[in-house]
């Protein structure tokens, strides 16, 4: 089961959400995985205080051109989508910054001139918490701005069992990462316009990919039904309600998880769990039946 913790924008709780299921469902017994993937900014280590045993490099492959070789035909400027390499004359100029890594270049170039060279972009750290939960997050390395490949390597330390990812902010392609191929996004949010906004941005996203998903709003307060009604108007579960609490927002601030602030958050993200495992037996079987 991989359960995927995301939401429409920053700051709506989704390490707090992410970090108590994975903690909660660990000490119940079972075989957890905890895997950030908010590669520019990851932080659930600050919560669940891993044992970091082993560093692992990731690079993506970008071009390198042999003068030599080259006619400057131009046949790999145009073939590249980010606009990664210029042909000008006899010169080619390469803006490593922009390239995706496809090897698209490599493989067209009709004169062999193209050879692809390793450049590192991030760092995955991996180890153990409490109870042997299972951690590894993404780090990305500073001035790189392309983070789905980074993304994809943390997703390939899945250990079976339980898998909780934490989900990068937003819905751009560091999310849509993320979520896809995953059994279950679960959208946390909060009952503000801001928070309506950006969780329409995201069921839309869970909605292309073709993963199911549920809702968690995160500081309800009475009276606050905003998220309510866009649920029942759009046929979305809403599986948890955290309120708005100072004990809460000062045990964050401290790094102490929901489940060390009171065994009863234990019981409730249990309960969350076995929602989101019912929801995802029940796509399945609607889907088999189809």
């Amino acid at each position: 089961m991989k359960i995927t913790v995301a939401s429409g924008k920053g700051g709506t709780g989704k390490t707090t959400v992410a970090v108590g299921m994975a903690l909660a469902l660990q000490a119940d017994g079972n075989r957890v995985t905890f895997l950030d993937c908010d590669v520019e900014e990851p932080n659930g280590h600050i919560f669940i205080k891993p044992d970091i045993q082993k560093n692992e490099d990731v690079f993506i492959d970008v071009p390198e051109i042999n003068l030599e070789k080259c006619d400057f035909c131009g046949k790999c400027s145009e073939i590249c989508a980010f606009n990664a390499l210029l042909v000008a004359g006899e010169s080619v100029v390469v803006f490593h910054e922009l390239c995706h890594g496809c090897g698209g270049c490599n493989y067209f170039c009709p004169k062999g001139a193209v050879t692809l060279i390793p450049k590192k972009i991030g760092t995955i750290e991996m180890g153990t918490a409490a109870e042997g939960l299972n951690f590894a997050h993404g780090q990305l390395e500073i001035g790189v701005p392309l983070s789905p490949p980074l993304v994809d390597a943390v997703k390939k330390k899945q250990n079976g069992g339980i898998t909780i990812i934490d989900a990068p902010p937003g819905t751009s392609c560091p999310a849509v990462h993320t979520v896809r191929e995953t059994d279950f996004c679960l959208l946390v949010t909060e009952p503000t316009p801001f928070g309506l906004n950006d969780l329409a941005l995201a069921v839309e996203m869970t909605r292309a990919l073709d993963v199911p998903c549920g809702i968690l709003v995160n500081r309800a307060r009475e009276g606050w039904d905003i998220i309510d009604k866009y649920c029942k108007q759009n046929n979305l579960k809403i599986l948890m309600k955290i309120p708005l609490s100072r004990e809460i927002a000062g045990a964050y601030s401290k790094g102490i998880p929901l489940t060390f602030l009171d065994k009863e958050w234990g019981v409730a993200f249990r309960r969350l769990f076995r929602d989101i495992r019912e929801m995802v037996e029940s796509e399945r079987n609607n889907r088999h039946q189809w």
